[in-house]
């Protein structure tokens, strides 16, 4: 009878920690919150512009852009309050601004990196340029952002762009045995004309799913595990929820830039060869004349650094650098790293570089 209470605590503890398991398992936390204007369209793209922290008055002179990848929501970067980048550039006076990619539907199968580069990418610098009163920018491409904004870095040298940040930019794909995606995109095993005829756009479930596939035991058990083992942190559980809504949010990729990623790229690395042809202009990378930093994360097991290192070799900037961060290919902004590592880096590199 003594123990009766006891059993009853238990009971109602493990009731509290289903309960908790259920709601980040089955909502989505509330993300990217940090406040912000819509300023610009182009068929599904968006521009915002985030408002400046009352708190700041100091402002650096050149805006900033941030440009994520095309299969995942740019929220990464504003995850939730306290581990958001944009929070964290807004706090430090930046005028900040934000390019969504939108959501492609059937219509836009056709959208190749020639339309990204040469049609969105310089209409929204003009935006920001207009807005900020200022004929300077700075760019942060991530993944694939990095591919596109390199391209438009080369082709449009003097549409002035001062800064470029890229963080695990997958841009050589020379050393065959060292890339890890490449083992889906091998011709021998993947008819990606034949993937793209029967969906149109590339699916964003099955590229989250290639990429779940190269750790599984990570992705599919351990990450499940760790989030029962701490069931009773609250910290660690809204830390879980607000990532796993994140990699829910998959976006497809149009079949048209797919197909370049995989035929151009991963199979013959035109890009780093000089032989990428956007619109018939051949990508000279040597063009790429901007204040350079390439942020490399050492156990990115999406890209690997051997994809990053290169690109210092072949740009002419008179300014360049490598910062490797320990961690992978997500994990390096929105980890522990990155709040003591990685965000104040590169914020000491592009304030230097702002004025």
């Amino acid at each position: 009878m003594a123990q009766a209470p006891v059993v009853t605590d238990q009971y109602a503890i493990l009731a509290q920690r289903l309960q908790t398991l259920t709601r980040v398992m089955t909502t989505n936390a509330p993300i990217a919150q940090t406040p912000k204007q819509l300023v610009w369209t182009l068929n599904k793209a968006k521009l915002y512009r985030y408002v400046p922290a009352a708190s700041h008055q100091e402002r650096h002179r050149v805006p900033l852009l941030l440009i994520f990848a095309l299969m995942n929501r740019p929220s990464i970067l504003d995850l939730r309050p306290g581990n958001s980048f944009v929070e964290f550039l807004v706090e430090r006076g930046y005028d900040l601004y934000l390019l969504d990619w939108g959501m492609p539907g059937p219509e836009d199968k056709n959208l190749k990196f020639d339309d990204y580069t040469l049609d969105y990418l310089p209409r929204a610098i003009r935006k920001v340029k207009t807005l900020s009163g200022v004929e300077e920018v700075s760019v942060l491409g991530w993944c694939i952002g990095a591919i596109l904004t390199t391209i438009y870095a080369a082709l449009r040298p003097d549409d002035g762009l001062r800064n470029l940040i890229l963080l695990t930019a997958p841009l050589d794909f020379s050393n065959k045995e060292k890339l890890t995606f490449g083992r889906w995109t091998d011709e021998k095993y993947f008819d990606v004309d034949k993937v793209l005829a029967a969906f149109g756009n590339m699916p964003g479930e099955m590229i989250d799913y290639g990429a779940k596939a190269l750790k599984p035991v990570e992705n599919y058990i351990s990450n499940y595990l760790k989030l029962y083992d701490n069931l009773d942190n609250p910290q660690i559980v809204e830390a879980w929820h607000a990532m796993n809504t994140w990699i829910r949010d998959t976006i497809p990729v149009t079949g048209a830039a797919f197909r370049q990623l995989i035929i151009d790229l991963y199979r013959n690395d035109r890009l780093m060869k000089g032989e990428l042809l956007i619109r018939g202009e051949r990508v000279d990378l040597s063009r790429l004349r901007a204040n350079l930093l390439t942020v490399i994360a050492e156990g990115d097991h999406i890209t690997p650094p051997c994809q990053s290192e290169s690109i210092l070799d072949k740009v002419s900037s008179s300014d360049k650098e490598i910062f490797r961060v320990k961690g992978g290919h997500i994990g390096i902004m929105v980890g522990n790293a990155a709040h003591t590592r990685t965000w104040p880096y590169i914020e000491r590199w592009l304030g230097a570089r702002s004025k």
